[in-house]
Formats: structure tokens, sequence, C-alpha cells
């Protein structure tokens, strides 16, 4: 038997890396890592990488760096697409950004270009509290954002990973779209609250303005292009489009989706919270 040809974009991040991990459990499989560091490498700002870790590719799991939102991302995908395609690529399954019409622009182009195509959206990863940019405010024992209000249904990268390894291997999920949401609506301030008391920590929670937050980040250096794409998600995908919950995760995997508090649970473990 033939195995499937497998490239995963991203293989370092927070899904890639889990989806992987899937991956190698199976023996049909053979998987290709897409990042800048790989021995054949894969770089979205270096169009002249794509063809050789493209070759003999029958399946492409499509992260985008750092966003589908920023402005460049959608000529990106127009010529990675048809890069993949004309190279024999014969399936894309795409992660996406929940409630962002720019990204949606971007699964147009994956539809308009892939011989087969899956999208995956999905918003705010319960992993931003635990190995993303929330970290490091959660050790020092104060987070302080904008929106503190607002309802968000984080998702889990686990839950996000088992969607997409069903989508690359299952061609039931073909010409799918997937909205993955988490069991229920949690502000900022709840989620931190439940990692607190998850971890036996005392953390405060602050809200700030989206003037303020943008300050604050400037005053500890923070990259002006990192900047603004916290300031976009804070923004526009924050407004309320997103709060709502879905089944999709329980359409896909026959069961549900992770809370948040057995997420806060099983990483407390790990210790990385009291670090």
């Amino acid at each position: 038997m033939n195995k499937k040809k497998i490239l995963v974009l991203g293989s370092n991040g927070k899904t890639g890396r889990r989806v992987i991990e899937r991956l190698k459990n199976n023996p049909n499989v053979e998987i290709r890592l897409g990042s800048r560091n790989e021995k054949i490498p894969f770089d979205w700002e270096k169009p002249e990488t794509w063809e050789n870790v493209l070759k003999d590719i029958e399946i492409v799991y499509v992260t985008f760096q750092p966003d589908l939102a920023i402005p460049s991302a959608v000529e990106s995908i127009q010529k990675f697409t048809e890069t993949a395609t004309k190279s024999g690529v014969q399936k894309i399954v795409l992660l996406s950004g929940r409630g962002e019409k720019e990204a949606q622009l971007c699964e147009e182009i994956v539809k308009e270009n892939a011989k087969n195509w899956t999208i995956v959206r999905a918003s705010w990863f319960n992993q931003n509290f635990s190995e993303s940019f929330f970290l490091e405010p959660i050790l020092a024992g104060i987070v302080a954002l904008p929106r503190a209000e607002a309802l968000e249904p984080f998702t889990d990268a686990d839950d996000i990973a088992d969607v997409v390894l069903e989508s690359l291997l299952d061609e039931n999920h073909n010409s799918k779209t997937y909205e993955l949401t988490g069991p229920r609506l949690l502000t900022f301030k709840e989620a931190v609250n439940t990692i607190a008391e998850a971890s036996g920590r005392n953390i405060t929670f602050q809200g700030l303005s989206l003037e303020e937050y943008a300050q604050m980040l400037q005053e500890y250096q923070v990259p002006e292009d990192h900047i603004w794409l916290v300031n976009y998600l804070f923004e526009e995908v924050l407004d309320g489009r997103n709060s709502h919950i879905t089944s999709d995760i329980e359409k896909v995997l026959g069961r549900k989706a992770k809370d948040f508090s057995a997420y806060a649970k099983e990483t407390a473990q790990t210790g990385i919270w009291n670090s």
C-alpha cells in the first residue's frame, strides 16, 4: 500500500506540532515538516523554497504565520495554492480564523485553486495562555487586557489537531468548512481566574482600553507588527461576532469539545504556570 505523503506547514506551531504527533502513529503516512529550519526548508517569505518542499506531496496542512489577517497573506496563499496544485497536491486543509473577513478571502482562494479542500476555522486557543503571548503575564501574576467583557468560546489545540487529522485522512471531509469552538463562553477574566484556581496561584486580571493596551505593549518594546495583529484580534474578532458556540468538534470527532477548566487542570499539572 502506498503511503500518503503529507506536508505539515508550521510544524513547530501549536496545531502543527500536535498534528505531526498524531500522524506519526499512522503507518500509512509519510510526513514532511514545513519550517525554515528543516533539511528541505520552507519559508512563507521565500517562494523559491516552495517547489522543493512540495515535491511528491499529496496533502498539505496549511497554517499561515503569523495570521491570515495580515495584508500580505492573500497574495502568499494565492501563490502557494497555485504552486501546490501545479506540483500535484491533491488536497489542502487550511487552518483559518473564525470571524476574520481577511481569512475568509484566503479560504476562497484555497477553494478556487485546490483540487480538494477542507477549511478548519478557530479563533482563541486555550494554549494561548500556556504556549503563547499570555503566558508571561500569567507568570508575572497580573494579566491586563482589553475587551474584558467579551465572551469567547476558547478552543483547545488538541481538539483542533484531532479535527485536522480527520480532515487530512478522510475524504468525507472534502469541501467542508468546520467552525470550531469550546463548549462554553468565557470572558478573559473568567479564563484567568480558572487558571489561578487550577495552579493555586494569585493572578490578578485588569481590564484596559485598546489604547492603553497598545501603549503598554509599546512600553514593553513589543514589535509593531505584533502590536498591530494583537490589536486587530481584540478590536475585530472580539466584537461579539464569535460569541456563540458550535457543535462541529462533536460532529467530526463524535465527542464533546474539551472544556477550558479541563485544559487548565491538565496544564497546571505540567508546572508551566509555576515556573
